[in-house]
């Protein structure tokens, strides 16, 4: 099952991921039939979220590198007071431990044009539908994380592109339980683009934050699961590219023309070469 929640501000212009904000049409992901996911509005982004696992599927931003605006960061994180307090994981997930609300949406992405457009952006990332529980080294590492969310920010910045950006938690059996709450033990993010000619573009990635987890000092220690089997394990210190076709596979959610326009795919798999690449330098990315 699938609801909608949107949000309009004065004058009618309706907030959320804008599919056609590239030069060909980027849809929202579609998640499989059977899940409970509420798809909810905010300024430049929409959040897929999971209602049984009270995280996002997925969340979809449009960037326009030619207009970020630089806004003081905040720490305004709130629940969405649209749904159900119990259908979003808040506040509580976080107190008294080494987990970090990691931003999906990352803070930055949605943050550009008039100036009130862009501080209300900056504001709706810090809704907790937005957040997932990430190990502080993997949200805050440059090899991990944050080093992806810079890249792709940077690119659009440095080249005036627009980028529609999606990310989301691969959801397992094994991911470990803690406070009621099953931890993501890997994520995946999916960048499309278009070229000169209107051709559409896109790319996807995994990190993985088991090895971080490992050393996350809880209060309640979480509970040792089994490998996940939908997606390969990763190293401590390693972003993979990886077919979007594969990502799809991991979290039951269909991209449509994103998929059919995998730089990665195009590039050719070969016997010889790993399915999933490991990026030693983000540089190596096909951008």
């Amino acid at each position: 099952m699938s609801t909608v929640v949107s949000s309009t501000e004065h004058g009618g212009r309706a907030f959320g991921y804008d599919p056609d904000f590239l030069a060909a049409s980027v849809p929202l992901p579609l998640p499989g039939a059977g899940r409970n996911v509420t798809a909810l509005d905010y300024r430049h982004f929409s959040v897929l979220l999971d209602t049984d696992r009270r995280l996002a599927a997925a969340t979809a931003v449009n960037i326009d590198g030619a207009n970020l605006v630089d806004i003081e960061r905040g720490d305004d994180w709130h629940l969405d007071p649209r749904i159900p307090a119990d259908q979003q994981a808040g506040p509580e997930l976080y107190r008294s431990n080494d987990l970090d609300r990691g931003h999906l949406v990352r803070r930055r992405d949605p943050v550009w044009g008039a100036p009130d457009v862009a501080a209300q952006a900056n504001r709706d990332t810090f809704s907790y539908a937005n957040a997932a529980p990430q190990a502080s080294e993997f949200n805050q590492s440059k090899l991990l994380w944050l080093g992806l969310e810079d890249y792709l920010l940077e690119h659009a910045s440095a080249y005036h592109v627009r980028l529609s950006v999606f990310t989301g938690c691969v959801f397992s059996d094994a991911d470990p339980e803690y406070r009621g709450i099953r931890i993501p033990l890997a994520f995946w993010k999916v960048a499309a683009w278009t070229k000169g000619n209107a051709e559409l573009a896109s790319t996807g990635y995994v990190v993985d934050q088991r090895p971080q987890l490992d050393d996350v000092d809880l209060t309640e220690r979480l509970r040792p699961g089994s490998p996940d089997q939908a997606v390969p394990p990763l190293g401590p210190f390693r972003t993979f590219q990886v077919p979007i076709v594969d990502i799809e596979e991991a979290t039951s959610l269909s991209f449509g023309e994103v998929t059919g326009a995998d730089r990665y795919i195009a590039a050719g798999l070969s016997p010889e070469k790993p399915r999933w690449v490991k990026l030693e330098e983000f540089s190596e990315m096909a951008l």
